[in-house]
């Protein structure tokens, strides 16, 4: 008989788990409530830029036309529905970075340390610094494609109103603004890492829910208040009260020497406002995330159990 030579790390060493296979049936619910998200948004964007905007457009011609005449009829039920679910969805847009928030404190991260999960990972030769990087990467792949695939919809279906519908938003609208552009795939990275620190730092399901939601709104309400500051304002000074150029967002005005003077962002300044913005949120993001390694670090010490 012959016998095969087994080193006793053959023996000991565990098959080394596929964390990310595991995150993908642990939170397959999570999954497949995302998709369906995305794509029911998706699909009310798409009808928002084809054929609720077409009637809504011909419901406000009908209007205009009927402008002198008091017994001609229009479509106001066209120019109500799209306004109802243009509102819809740009609010589903741009709740986005709160839903990805409370699932990352409350099920990615609370409820598997309170659970004794995250423990088990750790002790499947796998240290606590790889389990925490597979869990923000792979949902940060999912965030990215799913909110970049409605803020470029979002944009379609805007842009198809601008100058056929009387009372689409302006690009400055607060919510129109976020969903039209990469600020949202920002926000929504944004509230990813937020949950991740709360679940880190709580370790409970729902109190780390809630303080997600808190961080999160914490970063927007930031990411507002320094937002009309990001890029250079333009200004404009007269005698009496006027407002700023059309399709502007006037950022202040006020009396000066007998003057009136206004500052206000052209459209022109959406791309920089929107990449200036997107940086911001990404930096913060970024500062989110190294807290999220250095409480890891504080919970499990300097050397990575195995």
């Amino acid at each position: 008989m012959t016998t095969t030579a087994m080193t006793a790390g053959d023996l000991s060493a565990p098959a080394r788990p596929r964390l990310t296979r595991w995150l993908l049936r642990l939170h397959r619910p999570a999954l497949c409530v995302w998709t369906a998200l995305v794509l029911a948004a998706a699909a009310l964007l798409l009808l928002l830029h084809g054929p609720l905007t077409d009637a809504a457009a011909e419901g406000w011609r009908q209007y205009n036309h009927c402008a002198f005449n008091a017994s001609c009829t229009y479509d106001q039920k066209a120019i109500l529905r799209y306004k109802d679910w243009y509102n819809y969805a740009t609010l589903t847009v741009c709740a986005l970075p709160f839903l990805v928030a409370a699932w990352a404190g409350g099920a990615l991260i609370g409820r598997e340390l309170e659970s004794g999960t995250a423990r088990l990972a750790w002790a499947q030769s796998s240290t606590p610094v790889r389990w925490l990087t597979v869990r923000l990467a792979v949902p940060a792949v999912a965030v990215t494609v799913g909110a970049g695939l409605l803020a470029w919809l979002h944009q379609l279906a805007w842009s198809a109103g601008q100058g056929r519908i009387d009372t689409a938003p302006q690009w400055y609208v607060l919510f129109t603004f976020h969903a039209n552009g990469p600020t949202i795939v920002a926000l929504t990275l944004a509230g990813l890492a937020a949950g991740a620190l709360a679940g880190l730092l709580l370790r409970r399901t729902l109190p780390a829910l809630g303080l997600a939601l808190l961080l999160t709104g914490a970063v927007c309400v930031t990411t507002q208040a320094l937002l009309p500051h990001l890029w250079p304002t333009l200004g404009r000074t007269g005698p009496g009260y006027f407002y700023s150029p059309s399709r502007s967002w006037q950022v202040s005005g006020g009396e000066i020497a007998d003057q009136y003077h206004v500052t206000y962002h052209p459209y022109s300044h959406y791309w920089p406002l929107q990449l200036t913005t997107t940086a911001l949120v990404l930096a913060m993001t970024a500062l989110l995330t190294l807290a999220c390694f250095l409480v890891l670090r504080r919970l499990t010490g300097k050397a990575a159990p195995r």
